[in-house]
Formats: structure tokens, C-alpha cells, sequence
């Protein structure tokens, strides 16, 4: 039975309240989550633009035109050749998910050391009750992570012991097979005891051409302990009649460290949020990504960082290109709590126009209530440089040769943030075959 909200339900939220049925056979207190969540989607409606946080992305199609959580259907040959045609080479720990359902044929965990879990969130249900339970208190109390809480099915977790050192990347690979439409709600939950290192790959993609469209609502809740080290680096190269939303929320102990990449290339709809609570002393965070949007798509990195103990450093930079009539924005936020003297941020957004109708919004932001801190920040939206551009061109390097060139020099800066050298070339290689198709959306 549904919860029905103290408040009459935003009527964009009804379709989604009559699709609810909970999952049979789920312990209790997972359906009172679900239920909560529920009730909270539906006294919050869908965000408008008249949201500060919300107001550079367009989501009144979604909300006209509902995508309803679907049953995923069984993976078929087609995701195996999606899954080569990523080229994802090199020893990983691997889960691979298709339409939101988890696909074991094309997964592999073997070797994990002893005081690791890995695995998808249905499993952790069962077999890590209390690592689930108490990790769900950790997301965004955003309408979209409520309605994630109400339908998730997917995502994974993962659990790393004290002092442990994952010599392999965690690869996590997100796949939409273009031939199911509706709505997948992931959910995934990562801890890092004390003294711990992994590195985690997160990687959405959809089909190059055609497809239904779909939405892929995304939550997940990072814990980094005292010491401990985690680089996550994701990855969105979604179908090009598809929502994207992803939210993250980490928490970082006493001498943590957290590393953060996001390289967002396809999708309709992306925006990517990310929440760091700096709640240990002397903790470091780094925040860098880039976008590149053409066309109609729309593109939003959203970041917040707060600094709530002493001595925590900050590092953030953001590259966005947007060509044809994409629209691209950076929304950043760093607070410096009263107590968390010592705090060292700076951020950085810079852009580059490349179309006569493409719109870049920057909005970096900086509250700061202590006194004993170095922080700054800066943005930039320009076009090319024309004497660059002449100075190829006088060497005899093409005019769409010569414009590509300067993007990706750009660009660059951002992706050599990536201190994998593997990884960072096959960034490099997708970003690459990216820029590429830019110059058709000029």
C-alpha cells in the first residue's frame, strides 16, 4: 500500500505514485524507506528553473512526458558488442549492468582480497544488511534522490577493509541497450574504512544512433575514512534521446583523500552533482571534469563543498565546450564553516564557445565564515583564439583540423588531472573521438 502524503501529491508526480507497487519480499525497513521516499517525491514535485540550484536545466519534457520505471529484461548478444565496443582493457574488478539489471556474464570479480565486498546492491541487501541500512541515510533529500529511493533496483556496493589496498580499478559499467525506454533508478553505496586505496571507474553509455528514450536516475553515498584514498572517475557517454541525473554525496574523514573526474560527452539531458562534506581534519578534495555538448543537449555539473573541519584543502577545474545550440553549465559552491580554519580552496570554470548559438552558464560560489583560510575562485567563457587559429592555419593545417586542435589542447588540462596513465588515455581516446563530430554541430 503507498503512502499518501500528508499534502495533496505535485500532480506531475501522480503517474509515478500509481506505478508504485514496492517489492515483494523485502524486509521492512527497506520498504518504510521506500515509502518515505516516496511521500517525499511526491510533496516536492519535479524542480523548476525557479530553483537556484535547478535553474540552467530544462526538465519540462520529463515532466510532460513521463518515463516510468521498467522490469529490465535479460541482457542479449547486442549488450556483449556495446560492452567490447567500450574498450576496456586491463585487470579490473568488474560489474556490468544492462537496462539497470545486473549481468553476471559479463562481470568478474575474481581476486578480490579478503576484506573487500563487492557486488550489486540486491545482494548487499541480503548478505550486508547493516553496511545497506546505514549507508541510505548518507544520499541527497533532493525530489529525484527520493524517487530514487522509492524505485531503485540497481547499483552496487562496495566495502573496503581497514588498511587495504585494491591493486586493481573497480570498473562499473552502466549500459542502456537502446530497446527498452522507461526509467532506471540505481542506487550504490561505497565505504572505505580507515587507511584503505581503490579506484573506481564508473561508466555510463547508451546507443550511438536511435533508441527509445530513457531516463537514468542515479544516487550514490561515498564514505572515505580516516587516511583512507579513493579516485573515482566517471564517464557519460549516454544515448542521445536520454535524461541523465546523477548524485553523489561524499563524506571524507581525518586525513582522507578524494579525487574526482567527470568527463560527460553524450546524453540529451546530463547533469552531474556531486556534495563533499569535509568532515575530518586535514582532509584533501579534488574536483575536475569537462563536458563537451552539441546540438540540442544540454549539459549541468553541479558541485558543493563544504569545509566543516580545520586544515582541508580543496582543488577544483572544469572545462566545458559547447557547440551547435548546446547549452552547458557549471554551478560550484564552496563553504568554509566557522571552525575550519586553515581551509585551502580554489576553484576554477572555464569555458569555450565554439558555436554561433551555444549558451555556457558559470556560477562559482565561495561563503566563507572562518578567518584563517586561503580561498579563490575564477570562470571564463570565451570562443577560439583567432590568432591561434591563423597561425595554424598558416602552416597549412586545415581550417577544421586547426579548430580541433585547439579544443582538445583545451581540453587537455582537465583530463591530465587523471593520474592513471591507462586511464587517462582512454579518456583521452573517447573525448577524442568526440571532438571529432564537433565540427558537424557548429
Amino acid at each position: 500500500m503507498n503512502v499518501i502524503p500528508d499534502r495533496s501529491p505535485k500532480p506531475e508526480t501522480r503517474p509515478y505514485l500509481d506505478a508504485f507497487s514496492g517489492a515483494a519480499g523485502e524486509p521492512d525497513w527497506l520498504s518504510r524507506f521506500r515509502q518515505r521516499g516516496l511521500s517525499r517525491f511526491a510533496e516536492l514535485g519535479f524542480p523548476s528553473r525557479r530553483s537556484e540550484d535547478w535553474r540552467y536545466l530544462d526538465l519540462r519534457a520529463l515532466e510532460q512526458n513521463p518515463l516510468l520505471p521498467t522490469v529490465p529484461q535479460p541482457a542479449g548478444s547486442e549488450a556483449a558488442a556495446q560492452f567490447a565496443a567500450l574498450d576496456l582493457a586491463g585487470p579490473a574488478h568488474r560489474l556490468v549492468f544492462v537496462d539497470g539489471r545486473f549481468v553476471p556474464g559479463l562481470s568478474s570479480t575474481d581476486g578480490l582480497p579478503e576484506g573487500v565486498w563487492l557486488g550489486p546492491i540486491s545482494a548487499a541487501i541480503d548478505d550486508r544488511p547493516d553496511l545497506v541500512r546505514a549507508a541510505l541515510g548518507g544520499v541527497s533529500d533532493g525530489a529525484f534522490a527520493a524517487l530514487n529511493a522509492a524505485f531503485f533496483a540497481g547499483g552496487f556496493v562496495l566495502d573496503v577493509g581497514a588498511g587495504i589496498v585494491l591493486d586493481r580499478r573497480v570498473e562499473i559499467v552502466h549500459l542502456a541497450s537502446g530497446a527498452a525506454g522507461g526509467s532506471w533508478h540505481t542506487k550504490s553505496l561505497v565505504r572505505l574504512a580507515a587507511n584503505s586505496r581503490a579506484t573506481l571507474v564508473e561508466t555510463y553509455a547508451g546507443p550511438e544512433t536511435g533508441g527509445d528514450a530513457y531516463w537514468r536516475n542515479d544516487v550514490a553515498a561515498l564514505r572515505v575514512g580516516d587516511g583512507a584514498s579513493l579516485d573515482r572517475v566517471v564517464c557519460v557517454e549516454e544515448g542521445k534521446n536520454a535524461v541523465h541525473l546523477g548524485d553523489a554525496a561524499v563524506t571524507l574523514g581525518a586525513g582522507a583523500r578524494f579525487g574526482s573526474f567527470a568527463l560527460l560527452l553524450g546524453g540529451h539531458t546530463v547533469r552531474r552533482e556531486i556534495r563533499v562534506a569535509i568532515d575530518g581534519e586535514d582532509a584533501h578534495c579534488r574536483l575536475d571534469g569537462a563536458f563537451v555538448v552539441g546540438g540540442r543537449d544540454e549539459a549541468n555539473v553541479v558541485t558543493f563543498v563544504d569545509h566543516r573541519a580545520p586544515g582541508g584543502e580543496t582543488r577544483e577545474l572544469f572545462k566545458g565546450v559547447a557547440a551547435g545550440r548546446g547549452h552547458g553549465a557549471f554551478q560550484g559552491r564552496i563553504t568554509v564553516a566557522a571552525g575550519a580554519q586553515r581551509s585551502d580552496a580554489q576553484q576554477m570554470s572555464r569555458n569555450l564557445i565554439v558555436g554561433r548559438q551555444a549558451v555556457i552558464d558559470t556560477k562559482p560560489e565561495l561563503e566563507i565564515l572562518a578567518d584563517d583560510v586561503k580561498c579563490a575562485h575564477g570562470a571564463s567563457v570565451g570562443d577560439l583564439d583567432e590568432a591561434a587559429l591563423f597561425y595554424l592555419r598558416a602552416r597549412g593545417i586545415g581550417a577544421e583540423e586547426a579548430r580541433r586542435l585547439l579544443v582538445e589542447g583545451f581540453v587537455r588540462e582537465a583530463v591530465e588531472r587523471v593520474a592513471d596513465p591507462a586511464l587517462r588515455d582512454r579518456l583521452w581516446r573517447r573525448l577524442s573521438r568526440r571532438l571529432a563530430l564537433l565540427e558537424a554541430e557548429r
